[in-house]
């Protein structure tokens, strides 16, 4: 069934759809195993919450300690349950530039809308190292739309605009997810490669200003537990209703800082857990659950908002 959906073939194409709030989805587990049952409730959840679309196995999935069948399943779960009605990302990045032309291939043969791309960590490639691999992956998997993940918090290199650029040039390279808080980054993003290249803001704090200045959405770990909040904010800027989308990044900002208060994805799932969307907040190791301290200050945060 997966395997039937039509591939998105061209750059004009493959880019509608791809606005507003997409999750990047947690990734459940019940006694170190992924929980399908809670994993596909989630989804339904963020369907009916309005959500624009889904990032799954990326950074807030817990990728880097998922195998390859954990993905393949995580990929599978998420085109089955959404079933078109949004698109579905998967997260395809890794260090090694043979691993995600072969997960980028997996994700397109399960049908997936497009993938997600981390820039290489560990490895601390030059600004030549991360064009050849994302080029690598592109005319490997040709008609699958990428989108670039630069977060230099995590991988110790940075995109810079002016390779951003030249990536974009490559038809299947259709955008950007740009986590480094820098909105002069972001202008040059955009100055350099145009509006038709589509840049999404990689954290809930620079959602609003990333839309104002030209961005069309947020990959969000908030909208985890905030779905239809973060869908709202969204349409808001997507319809140039600035005003309102400004007073809800006020009223959900101290929910964003919530969601880092240890590590992510740790607050997300204890969140999830409090709230009752998920069986358990269990986060693989190297992860460790929140101290008890903070579940409290979480708690009290989310009563105030009226989330438990």
């Amino acid at each position: 069934m997966t395997g039937q959906r039509k591939k998105q073939t061209c750059k004009r194409t493959s880019s509608k759809g791809l606005r507003g709030s997409i999750v990047a989805i947690v990734s459940p587990f019940k006694e170190g195993k992924l929980d399908e049952t809670s994993y596909k409730e989630l989804v339904e959840w963020h369907l009916q919450s309005g959500t624009h679309g889904i990032v799954v196995v990326g950074t807030t999935g817990e990728s880097a300690t998922l195998s390859t069948e954990e993905k393949k399943r995580l990929y599978e779960w998420t085109v089955e349950t959404v079933n078109g009605r949004v698109p579905v990302i998967a997260g395809t990045g890794s260090n090694n530039t043979a691993q995600s032309i072969a997960l980028t291939q997996l994700a397109a043969e399960i049908g997936v809308d497009a993938v997600l791309m981390v820039t290489p960590y560990y490895n601390k490639p030059t600004q030549e190292g991360l064009y050849q691999h994302y080029k690598a992956v592109a005319e490997a998997v040709k008609k699958i739309p990428i989108i670039l993940y630069n977060v230099p918090g995590r991988t110790s290199v940075s995109l810079a605009p002016e390779t951003v650029a030249r990536l974009a040039k490559i038809k299947n390279i259709i955008g950007i997810k740009e986590a480094t808080g820098s909105m002069k980054q972001v202008t040059e993003i955009i100055r350099l490669c145009g509006n038709k290249f589509l840049v999404f803001s990689g954290d809930d704090f620079t959602a609003y200003p990333t839309m104002a200045l030209g961005g069309v959405g947020v990959i969000s770990v908030a909208a985890n537990i905030v779905p239809k909040e973060m869908a709202t904010m969204m349409n808001y800027c997507l319809k140039g209703n600035w005003e309102k989308a400004r007073k809800l990044h006020y009223k959900l900002y101290p929910l964003f800082k919530a969601m880092f208060i240890e590590t992510n994805p740790v607050p997300a799932k204890t969140a999830l857990a409090l709230m009752g969307k998920i069986a358990s907040a269990e986060a693989r190791l190297p992860l460790a659950a929140m101290s008890e301290e903070n579940v409290e200050k979480l708690k009290t945060l989310l009563e105030e908002y009226k989330l438990i």
